[in-house]
């Protein structure tokens, strides 16, 4: 599943069209797919792992799940499109995605403090939000997208690997200082992940996330589902603390 930087990064991709108005529309989405022709992009935004194409009394919602992809000016071979989008030079496709629609001004849809790489991301509201789920774990809490919106897999692994912490932990018996810590790394390692990923080195800079050895004690690196999300992760017993 793509994580909140490459989100991002389709969102800069994309700019070319901003301003452009949309003369040809297809695809194989449930929504009113006329609804979009002839009508002018006002904007493009992201919210977390949410793709958003901003029209003047609606936007269209796109998420990427598992395995969804996008070409620009391209098409895949032999495969159709969610959503295709047609301008006067280029076109936008977006494959295997979920498309929705989402009535009148966006900002009644999101809270734009709780995406790690928004200008307005507020850590302080982070930090009440977890105090509120003392008995979840930490791996848990982090994949939030309501507290941490568009930390994924990776990132979780890697700020949890950062920051000494077992991913099993539960959230109300961290140290304040440390649960701090993993907040602020949350945000840091999002822009990491942005740079990384626009340089295409982001699995070279990889500590813990799929690696079988913790660079740190030379020990192996326990993977585990966990959580009750289930979802891969990769840890140390040694270094990466238990709090329970």
């Amino acid at each position: 599943m793509p994580e909140g930087p490459s989100i991002l990064i389709l969102k800069e991709e994309v700019q070319q069209f901003a301003g452009k108005k949309v003369i040809e529309v297809s695809g194989n989405s449930s929504i009113e797919l006329e609804r979009l022709k002839d009508k002018k992009i006002l904007s493009f935004k992201t919210w977390g792992k949410h793709f958003l194409i901003c029209f003047e009394d609606f936007t269209v919602k796109i998420h990427l799940l598992m395995f969804g992809t996008y070409r620009i000016n391209e098409q895949k071979n032999n495969i159709a499109p969610r959503l295709h989008l047609g301008f006067s030079s280029g076109e936008i496709n977006f494959y295997t995605c979920s498309v929705k629609i989402l009535e009148g001004p966006i900002n009644q849809y999101y809270d734009w403090s709780e995406d790690v790489l928004n200008e307005n991301w507020n850590p302080k509201k982070a930090k009440l939000s977890l105090e509120k789920i003392p008995k979840e774990m930490i791996c848990d809490a982090i994949l939030d997208q309501n507290i941490f919106s568009g930390v994924g897999n990776i990132i979780k692994n890697e700020v949890l690997y950062r920051c000494y912490v077992h991913p099993e932990s539960l959230v109300g018996k961290i140290p304040p200082e440390k649960l701090d810590e993993i907040i602020a790394e949350c945000s840091i390692y999002s822009f990491e992940f942005l740079y990384w990923k626009k340089k295409n080195e982001l699995k070279k800079h990889w500590l813990a996330h799929t690696k079988k050895e913790c660079k740190r004690c030379q020990l192996p690196l326990i993977k585990k589902q966990t959580g009750k999300k289930k979802r891969r992760s990769f840890f140390c017993t040694n270094c990466q603390q238990l709090h329970i």
